[in-house]
């Protein structure tokens, strides 16, 4: 697909426009009604395929659940007996979807009790609609959101089953959640990864104590116009951390039920480099 279709709808669903205006955007690209229909299960995400990891898969459990006052989201965990690290999980901003459900799963089968967060939980939950909870999005404050992060970590630490050691991983609008989350300096977080996530601002980032692994696409100027100074503040402090940037992806390569944007090789890398990280910060 060509880069400006990608690009528009990257736009788009980071509140750039409306879904009309994308629309006509789309359409006007394309050179037809006809080729901007063609094209838009493609760009769009496709739930049929968020099951990596089945919600009935034997060695792992599933719930929806509340894990604090007002931290409702999907754990899941290992089946087996046992003490397990913990991971907050962090959606995109399309909320507690079946692919960041499926993520989660992924999670525990990589042996976590994984939290699956709602973060949409205090406007009454996700809803099915996609673009109502894009929408949704924008009327959530900061300052809450940072809020309910703490929270849930803080329940994570003390979650039954837990070795008392919590990281978290987001993607998109999740990863940028991470970067906030670790700028309060909360001390219940252990290990943070950040999917193409924006960055707090530089004199943020004295107060952080969690090793960092950040992940961006080599594609994404939008988010990566932030490394540089990001990068930067980090090497001046001293913080630990791991900086990698896939070359030739787009935002949200992780994605796999987006066919535009996933990219299966940065995927599989990228995870296999968080699932490293937590199991040194978290076990």
């Amino acid at each position: 697909m060509e880069q400006k279709f990608i690009d528009l709808f990257d736009r788009y669903t980071h509140g750039g426009m409306n879904r009309r205006d994308f629309l006509e955007r789309l359409t006007g690209l394309a050179g037809s009604a006809a080729a901007a229909t063609a094209l838009l299960p493609l760009l769009e995400n496709n739930y049929a395929h968020a099951e990596m990891v089945p919600e009935n898969d034997p060695a792992i459990t599933a719930e929806m659940t509340e894990i604090a006052p007002g931290i409702k989201g999907y754990l899941v965990r290992p089946k087996a007996a046992g003490t397990y690290p913990v991971v907050l999980v962090i959606h995109e901003n399309r909320g507690l979807n079946p692919h960041i459900k499926d993520v989660t799963r992924r999670m525990a089968k990589e042996g976590f009790i994984a939290f699956g967060a709602d973060y949409l939980t205090p406007l009454g939950g996700t809803p099915a609609d996609e673009e109502k909870a894009r929408e949704m999005f924008k009327e959530l404050k900061p300052e809450a959101v940072v809020a309910f992060s703490q929270s849930a970590v803080d329940a994570l630490a003390k979650i039954d089953g837990g070795n008392g050691k919590v990281g978290a991983v987001g993607f998109c609008w999740g990863g940028g959640a991470v970067n906030a989350l670790a700028v309060t300096g909360d001390l219940n977080l252990k290990a943070g990864v950040a999917y193409y996530g924006m960055q707090p601002k530089a004199a943020e980032v004295p107060k952080i104590t969690a090793p960092l692994m950040l992940h961006y696409a080599g594609l994404d100027e939008r988010i990566n116009a932030g490394i540089k100074d990001y990068e930067a503040a980090l090497k001046a402090d001293g913080k630990v951390f791991e900086l990698f940037v896939y070359d030739g992806v787009n935002h949200a390569f992780n994605n796999d039920t987006n066919a535009a944007r996933y990219n299966k090789d940065a995927a599989d890398l990228a995870w296999g480099r968080t699932i490293g990280f937590f199991r040194k910060y978290l076990s």
